[in-house]
């Protein structure tokens, strides 16, 4: 049998989750900094709280566009804020390399995203669009490759899901 059919009918073995692994996913050396949350109750509708000295505790509630009424925060707020301020960060962190610093300080990061239903998948997928005010393609081009949530997103990640 030719090599190439051989390599495409090898068997990719999942999880016990279903989770199958990605080949040339972006991983880690070593950690710098590990957040840790815990959600409780009944997921949109519940609780989501962060593990440490500073006491996040939001309460979560499904967005009045997907049924449910609207008056917590939901993953998405949570993704849109964490990614916002990760890609300024970014920003700002490649801006002197460029000679670009004050430009950086003044930049303003917008983040949107969106959840709905895949074009060729079932469930539900998301889609990001991100706006930056007060500075130029080649800051924002700059940001965009040094911001980990980008290149998570671009290059893909590890994800461990096991039982506790």
């Amino acid at each position: 049998m030719n090599p190439i059919f051989q390599a495409a009918r090898r068997t990719v073995r999942a999880n016990a989750f279903g989770v199958v692994p990605r080949r040339n996913l972006m991983t880690l050396k070593d950690h710098k900094y590990t957040a840790h949350a815990t959600a409780r109750g009944l997921g949109r509708n519940g609780q989501v709280k962060s593990d440490d000295d500073h006491g996040l505790d939001l309460r979560l509630a499904m967005p009045r566009s997907l049924g449910g009424k609207g008056d917590g925060q939901n993953p998405e707020m949570l993704f849109a804020m964490g990614y916002a301020s990760c890609f300024l960060s970014a920003m700002q962190l490649v801006a002197g390399k460029l000679g670009k610093s004050g430009m950086a300080k003044n930049a303003v990061v917008h983040a949107q995203v969106h959840v709905g239903e895949p074009k060729d998948k079932e469930g539900f997928g998301l889609e990001v669009d991100i706006k930056v005010e007060n500075a130029d393609e080649d800051l924002i081009r700059a940001g965009h490759e040094a911001c980990p949530y980008s290149r998570a997103l671009k290059h893909g990640i590890v994800v461990n899901v096991s039982k506790a």
